[in-house]
């Protein structure tokens, strides 16, 4: 089972969504996919763990229920492609099955009854091992016929990118997988999402997890107290901060992420009653626009601002 550690979640999750009508998970993945090709693409050099990234995403038949399973081309398959990525120009399309990678079958899928991301983790896991500018050669299966096509990947973040289901808003990072709340797709648009993912990619690319265990914080109800919630909330706001950098270096407004705390904090902060381990929205805000005055008016795309060297930093 995967951990994550609570990032935003708690500013997030009070607020209350409209009826309206919420967009299909298919639409949300392929939303999240889009954006999550812009940010670890873009900020690759900011990264030391990366990977190759095709711009495709992967499912497997047995995460979900048996009987939703028949439909797949194989056990493995392709849920969508973002547009114009190495995936889409190769030719790849959405339900082809993916029967091997550079010539490898995949494993076979598990047989029981309960949903789970194993095999689909392994075949993310394939690509993932890659060198990061080989080509890939990926075996398809496409209306019961096999067909081979050779992707050229980019390099990207080692980051991987997952919805999670429920009313309630939110994000979260672990350092390696980015987890946010299809929920959050209801209420905001893109430009808004970029904001919360440049936040949890922040996250991972400075190291936060790692580095909150090396001092020995405390999550759950003992995270919102003295050096326990002093420590979170240094590492918020050196995402929030590296976060305005990484939607620049992705060709979003960095301004972007100012805007998003001033004019959306107060509703999603919970006011006076927000989280110990988070700053105030207008804090947020405030931080963000004093940091971004001092990058350099001619700095480089993609820029690495001095505050990236504070990963390698004991929190303290």
């Amino acid at each position: 089972m995967r951990i994550l550690f609570r990032l935003i979640a708690v500013l997030l999750a009070c607020v209350a969504l409209p009826a309206a009508a919420a967009p299909s998970l298919l639409e949300v993945d392929q939303r999240l996919a889009a954006i999550a090709w812009r940010l670890t693409t873009a900020n690759a050099a900011l990264c030391r763990d990366r990977q190759p990234v095709i711009g495709a995403t992967l499912h497997a038949a047995d995460q979900y229920p048996r009987e939703l399973r028949a439909g797949f081309a194989a056990p493995v398959a392709v849920e969508l492609v973002v547009p114009d990525a190495p995936a889409a120009v190769a030719g790849v399309q959405p339900n082809d099955g993916v029967v091997a990678i550079d010539g490898q079958p995949l494993p076979a899928p598990t047989t029981g009854d309960t949903p789970t991301s194993a095999t689909r983790d392994a075949a993310q896991a394939r690509i993932a091992a890659l060198p990061l500018d080989a080509p890939i050669a990926l075996t398809l299966r496409r209306a019961a016929a096999e067909q081979r096509v050779t992707v050229q990947p980019r390099a990207g973040c080692r980051v991987e990118f997952e919805v999670l289901t429920g009313s309630k808003l939110g994000a979260s990072s672990d350092g390696r997988v980015v987890q946010v709340g299809g929920a959050l797709f209801e209420k905001f648009g893109d430009d808004q999402i970029a904001v919360v993912v440049a936040h949890e990619l922040a996250h991972a690319i400075l190291r936060h997890r790692i580095r909150l265990e090396a001092a020995g914080v405390k999550w759950g109800l003992l995270s919102e107290f003295g050096r326990n919630a002093r420590l979170f909330r240094q590492t918020e706001t050196e995402a929030d901060l590296l976060g305005a950098y990484l939607l620049r270096n992705a060709g979003w407004d960095p301004q972007l992420a100012v805007r998003f705390w001033r004019e959306y904090g107060t509703s999603i902060d919970g006011g006076m009653f927000h989280s110990r381990t988070h700053p105030s929205s207008k804090d947020r805000a405030d931080a963000i626009a004093a940091e971004l005055a001092t990058m350099p008016a001619d700095a480089p795309v993609p820029y690495a601002p001095p505050l990236l060297a504070r990963r390698d930093a004991p929190l303290r």
